[in-house]
């Protein structure tokens, strides 16, 4: 198996059977860039670029009246996590 079908075939796994990812996968990228900034690993403006759009992401999908409800309150978690991050970057020059 190619090293491209490899990582196809575990993007996969990280969607629900609907299709879509599950609120951890946010929760994750939230995390990661926190302990990124704490470790000064990425420029503070990159942090902010990336939670910005993550903000704006699950605040979409959040908004969407299709979205089932188990899916919507673990969207709303990450949500909150991620203003929460965005907040405290908006402090950081």
């Amino acid at each position: 198996m190619s090293k491209e079908l490899k990582e196809a075939e575990e993007a996969k796994k990280e969607l629900g059977s609907d299709g879509l990812p599950g609120h951890h996968y946010f929760l994750d990228a939230v995390n990661h860039i926190d302990e990124a900034v704490a470790n000064k690993s990425i420029a503070s403006s990159a942090a902010k670029g990336i939670i910005y759009s993550l903000v704006e992401t699950l605040g979409t999908m959040v908004g969407d009246p299709d979205l089932p409800a188990h899916l919507k309150s673990g969207y709303m978690g990450a949500l909150d996590l991620a203003v929460e991050l965005e907040a405290k970057l908006a402090k950081v020059r």
